[in-house]
């Protein structure tokens, strides 16, 4: 098959473009810088511009849509003009170029309004009831994306829950960097439990939806490990792979919300590009369980996860020993 996949630049969009490429199809990787996946075509370009996602979806049969604004700081029009506009280009293009098949990467996060999550499904999106920027424009776009499904032209959600693994930059090194400040509080001890995915199972997922579209089209499924811990177990754990203190310092939940929520409106009136320290979307997601019920995704994928959370906690250690992470 010939298949597209944008945003491969990042972790888990190179990790499924690899993924794709050792099963034998044909690749095509569409982001603004090259992705760095050996066996696979760069179309370098963005979702907002218009000829660059006509080049993109020319020639494919199925996408892997994951390029998006990723981020707890921003303008909601830059939010809106990738993860909406852009999916909605991307889709419309698709169509009229006759793709059969596309997965949205979608995000837990867009049904998810704050209160603990514990054992639950794929609930509908909501951009009504989602926190942040990101959360809201990834709701909207799901419920485009998925409004996109007829007959020759399929489309399906996959979310996968906190991604992370060696070379991660969106939760391994951003938890290392505050824990190295001394900035990474234990919200309510770290009690909450949550659930993860280690990137190799995550790219799996997405790309098992692909494989097994009659099953999962017009739908949405949440993937995580399926192994739930205590948050604060899991940061000792990625900060002893790093080799940085743990964090040990305890904040009330309900204080470290209020403060995302000044802290949030304190940069926006300084109009800070760099991130908060603490967002209200951050403080609930370090403080409120958020773990899900696998069994219906499994059964709708055919597939379960190869590497336990032990062994990716291992593997990152080992990335770590050989490149060990900068102190100060």
């Amino acid at each position: 098959m010939r298949v597209l996949v944008t945003g491969a630049s990042g972790l888990l969009g190179s990790e499924v473009a690899r993924t794709l490429v050792r099963q034998g199809h044909e690749v095509t990787t569409f982001q603004r810088r090259p992705s760095g996946v050996d066996g696979a075509l760069d179309i370098l370009g963005s979702v907002t511009d218009d000829d660059d996602v006509r080049r993109a979806v020319d020639g494919a049969e199925g996408i892997i849509h994951l390029a998006a604004k990723v981020s707890f700081a921003g303008k909601a029009v830059d939010f809106q003009n990738v993860n909406v506009e852009g999916t909605r280009r991307l889709l419309e293009r698709a169509r009229a170029a006759g793709v059969q098949d596309t997965v949205f990467v979608s995000s837990p996060s867009v049904a998810n309004s704050g209160s603990a999550i514990a054992g639950l499904g794929a609930e509908p999106a909501d951009p009504q009831r989602a926190h942040g920027n990101y959360s809201r424009t990834k709701a909207e776009a799901e419920l485009l994306a998925l409004g996109f499904d007829a007959p020759g032209f399929r489309v399906a959600a996959i979310r996968p829950h906190i991604v992370w693994g060696p070379g991660d930059t969106q939760l391994v090194e951003r938890v290392l960097a505050r824990a190295g400040h001394n900035r990474l509080p234990l919200l309510d001890a770290g009690a909450a439990l949550i659930d993860t995915t280690y990137v190799d199972n995550a790219a799996s997922a997405i790309v098992a939806a692909l494989h097994r579209m009659d099953h999962v089209h017009a739908r949405s499924l949440v993937v995580t490990n399926g192994e739930p811990r205590p948050i604060g177990e899991l940061l000792a754990d990625i900060c002893t792979a790093g080799g940085v203190q743990a964090p040990s310092w305890k904040v009330p939940g309900a204080v470290a919300r209020t403060a995302g929520v000044v802290v949030e409106k304190l940069w926006t009136w300084a109009k800070r590009s760099e991130e908060p320290p603490m967002t209200r979307f951050l403080a609930e997601q370090l403080s409120t369980a958020h773990w899900f019920d696998q069994r219906e995704t499994r059964r709708l994928l055919d597939w379960a996860p190869v590497v336990s959370l032990d062994e990716g906690l291992a593997r990152l250690s080992d990335h770590y020993a050989r490149t060990p992470y900068p102190k100060g």
